[in-house]
């Protein structure tokens, strides 16, 4: 049995025209004798619009509750597209996470999958072309349902192709990868091939044509994605194993909205900036861009998170200074990361040099590196500069 996996995003689906247009275009795979498997986001704006209606009743609603509501959202696009292919003589049947049996984790609103059972999907495929899977959802073992973060159903396709060991194709409204975001600069370049490792860069760095998580499960299980725009010919990108010929950078992105925190006066104690960053995973706080500094008798602290998370590091910061005494504490908003990513730079030397040749007299505050990339943190108001310097001295 050939099966293949398909991803449309939320804004493939934002309109009953649109459904119905994607029921066309998946028949004409079924006509060439495949069985698909198709998961869906909910439609448009719906999950956004969900979240904003539980913020009306309560500023922080109960995370059970919350994926209780997003998981409505999904259900409505899988049931329409299954009407839709039925209507036009293609077998299907659509199925939430519950009867495709996605189980994980516990942690609501930002689970992880467990296992996918298959001999459910396997069954149906004898008398269905294609089975339509809610994504971004899941249960727990105890009947919960969950939700796995936002962009989470290109989470659930991957995962389920791992499953079927199927290969998997994401459609959204962006026709393949990009070396930069053409809304930054409108001369970037489609990739053809992206390496697993980059596109895992570029993804956690702010590239929104794919969830980091999904990135992961390809690479473990390899997976090759197929990456193209919904209501276009066009061919798309691939995101597979290392090319042969590896760029010195592939593609830079960025990433807005973020706060550097500047902790100073801090006892030199590194049990307790263990503590610090150990209370902020406790919270599931993402912080990034880390530097610790020594100053005689204390120590300072400085790290960036997204813009919206300053609330939760302020409460668990006040809990800690019960015990270890007065420190001071500074948040300073208004900054994006900007990151150049390759797996060239393995093998070659400069490239630091070439960056903050590029970035010329823009003001850097902080810098983080891997083998593979360089991230700096500019002001808003420097972005673009930097955007460009950099996409033109790397060839982008």
């Amino acid at each position: 049995m050939n099966i293949i996996v398909q991803k449309y995003g939320g804004s493939s689906v934002a309109d009953t025209d649109k459904i119905k247009k994607i029921a066309e275009k998946i028949s004409k795979r079924v006509n060439e004798k495949l069985k698909l498997v198709i998961v869906v986001s909910a439609m448009g704006k719906t999950t956004d619009n969900l979240i904003k209606m539980s913020k009306e009743i309560s500023a922080n609603p109960e995370p059970r509750e919350l994926d209780m509501l997003l998981t409505t959202g999904e259900q409505v696009s899988i049931s329409l597209l299954s009407i839709a292919l039925n209507e036009i003589g293609v077998k299907s049947v659509s199925l939430n996470a519950f009867q495709a049996e996605i189980l994980t984790t516990n942690d609501f609103n930002e689970a992880r999958i467990i296992d996918i059972k298959t001999d459910k999907i396997h069954s149906l495929f004898e008398e269905n072309d294609v089975i339509i899977v809610a994504g971004f959802q899941g249960i727990t073992n105890e009947g919960d349902v969950t939700t796995l973060g936002r962009g989470g159903s290109d989470t659930s396709a991957v995962a389920i192709a791992a499953a079927l060991k199927a290969k998997c194709e994401i459609y959204s409204d962006v026709d393949g990868i990009y070396t930069v975001d053409p809304r930054l600069h409108p001369k970037a370049k489609k990739l053809k091939y992206v390496a697993y490792d980059e596109m895992l860069e570029m993804a956690s760095l702010g590239a929104k044509v794919l969830h980091s998580r999904s990135v992961e499960i390809a690479k473990k299980y390899g997976i090759t994605l197929y990456c193209a725009a919904t209501f276009s010919n066009e061919e798309g990108s691939y995101v597979m194993e290392e090319n042969i010929e590896q760029p010195l950078v592939t593609g830079l992105s960025v990433m807005d909205n973020q706060t550097q925190v500047v902790i100073t006066n801090l006892p030199v104690d590194y049990t307790f900036v263990n503590k610090i960053f150990q209370s902020a995973a406790n919270e599931n706080l993402n912080i990034d861009m880390i530097s610790v500094i020594g100053n005689g008798s204390s120590l300072n602290i400085s790290f960036t998170i997204i813009d919206d998370k300053k609330a939760k590091i302020d409460e668990a910061l006040a809990r800690l200074s019960k015990d270890y005494g007065e420190y001071n504490v500074h948040y300073y908003s208004g900054f994006s990361k900007i990151s150049v990513v390759g797996v060239g730079m393995r093998s070659s030397s400069g490239v630091a040099a070439k960056f903050f040749k590029a970035m010329g007299g823009i003001p850097v505050k902080l810098v983080t590196t891997s083998e593979i990339k360089i991230s700096a943190l500019v002001e808003e108001a420097h972005k673009l500069e930097a955007v460009k310097s950099l996409t033109d001295i790397f060839e982008l």
